[in-house]
């Protein structure tokens, strides 16, 4: 590590409890993560698969992996779970397919196919309901994010449209549970509702993920804190990096 400096160092070879690592554009916050996970595997002993990182874009992901395999031997290098949180996410939902609800084969709808699908559902409405398609399934995709149930979503609304949107939530719901499909936002909000509510699962992905680390965490938003809390709590093996500066 005799590329990066004090500051670097020291956050590489902290473990005693989650850190959060703040600093600008270009100043080497990637290579903490990458060197993080090396260290973790090769000097704290970790088995590479109960390593995790996870970061936003696949090409992120795919840099970071390709640095890693500079950095270990190729078989620990490719036994690491490097992802985007969606990918984590489906990790999760096709190991607990019965749990989260779903049957194997389960389909991922892209964001044509889920406008399509809710554009029909709305179609019964009055007026022009299927016309505001596009601004329901963004609702309802804010909703999610939030961690606001079907059921729920009735209670927050202040409009009309508001009231459209949530029923349409729960209708948009129950079709795609029938069609044992899930959309992009599922990704992350089943795994979630699935941590949080049944204790041994959420034990069981806390052993597996022994120790997490997030890049680019002041892109988080409150779906993917949430995740993050239920994977690494109560023991906190957590490193974040990010750039306040940059915060969406």
């Amino acid at each position: 590590m005799t590329d990066l400096n004090a500051q670097q160092r020291d956050a590489v070879r902290y473990i005693d409890g989650p850190l959060l690592v703040l600093a600008g554009a270009g100043s080497g916050k990637t290579s903490v993560i990458t060197r993080k996970v090396a260290y973790l595997v090769r000097e704290c002993g970790l088995r590479p698969d109960r390593v995790a990182a996870v970061t936003f874009t696949n090409k992120a992901a795919r840099e970071m992996r390709e640095r890693l395999g500079r950095l270990l031997p190729r078989e620990q290098a490719e036994g690491l779970a490097i992802s985007t949180f969606h990918q984590l996410g489906l990790r999760i939902l096709r190991t607990e397919l019965g749990k989260a609800g779903l049957r194997r084969g389960f389909s991922i709808m892209d964001n044509l196919d889920s406008l399509a699908l809710l554009r029909d559902l709305l179609a019964g409405e009055q007026g022009r309901a299927a016309d505001q398609a596009a601004a329901v399934m963004q609702r309802i995709s804010q909703w999610k994010n939030a961690g606001v149930m079907p059921a729920e979503a009735a209670g927050t609304a202040a409009d009309a449209a508001a009231l459209l949107a949530a029923r349409a939530y729960e209708r948009y719901d129950e079709a795609l549970r029938t069609f044992n499909a899930v959309d992009f936002d599922d990704l992350l909000a089943l795994p979630t509702q699935l941590l949080a509510r049944c204790a041994d699962t959420r034990q069981r992905w806390q052993e597996r993920v022994h120790y997490l680390l997030v890049d680019e965490y002041q892109d988080t938003n409150e779906a993917q804190y949430l995740l993050v809390r239920q994977l690494v709590d109560p023991r906190g093996a957590l490193t974040a990096v990010g750039d306040d500066d940059q915060s969406i």
